[in-house]
Order: C-alpha cells, then sequence, then structure tokens
C-alpha cells in the first residue's frame, strides 16, 4: 500500500507544482481521463496533454493542491486510490478554488513501478 500511496503523493506534488513533466510521467501513455470540467473522456495521456497545454496559453497554472481522505484499494498489480482534493488555480485571468473528488487507478508495472491508467474527476459536494 505504501508504494500506491507514494505514486499518488509523487503525481499530487507534481501536479501541485505545476511540474508537467513530472505529473505526465505519472500516467501511463494510454491512460484515460474523466473530468466534470471536460465534455468528452480523454482517451489517452496524449489527449490530455494537449487540452493541459491550450489552458497553458489561456493563462492556466496550478497554484497549490492538497489532498485529504485518501484511500487505497489493492487488488494484485491494480490499485484504486481515492481521495478529496482542494486546488487553487489561475484559470480565465483569476485565481479559483475547486473542491473535488477523485479516483485514480493504477496499475503496477513489470518493473515494480506503479503508474496511473486511470483518473475519474467529479465536484465534491460536501
Amino acid at each position: 500500500m505504501t508504494d500506491v500511496l507514494q505514486a499518488a503523493r509523487n503525481l499530487v506534488e507534481a501536479f501541485a507544482a505545476h511540474n508537467t513533466e513530472a505529473y505526465f510521467g505519472s500516467f501511463a501513455a494510454d491512460a484515460t481521463f474523466i473530468f466534470h470540467t471536460h465534455e468528452t473522456p480523454l482517451r489517452s495521456r496524449s489527449d490530455y496533454e494537449q487540452i493541459w497545454y491550450g489552458w497553458e496559453q489561456s493563462g492556466f497554472h496550478v497554484r497549490s493542491c492538497e489532498s485529504s481522505d485518501q484511500n487505497v484499494q489493492h487488488f494484485g498489480d491494480i490499485a484504486v486510490f481515492t481521495h478529496r482534493v482542494r486546488t487553487v488555480v489561475f484559470l480565465d485571468g483569476a485565481e479559483q478554488t475547486l473542491n473535488e473528488r477523485e479516483t485514480i487507478v493504477f496499475h503496477r508495472e513489470a518493473d515494480g513501478r506503479w503508474l496511473a491508467v486511470h483518473e475519474h474527476l467529479s465536484p465534491d459536494p460536501s
């Protein structure tokens, strides 16, 4: 479980620091993404990267991200990580705070490294 928590921690820390290389490096190339802020599912890391870079051209920048209420479920070489995230971003010319819930599915690669293969983000109703 600690390996998965460390992989999740690394992913969140890279996101919080707006370290795009480390952030996208936490995902498998064929990872999929479902975001409540985007109308269609993204079928690859490359699809997400294209959207991300478009956001950046509009001034998007992650200021911080805090993870809480973390849980990990193991299923052999698959692990499901869930948590709540409070993210501060600069978007549309203003700072915005987002409160969301997130599920990240990790897969243990042959070399033992855990990579994210799916991310689902939804608004936090609380």
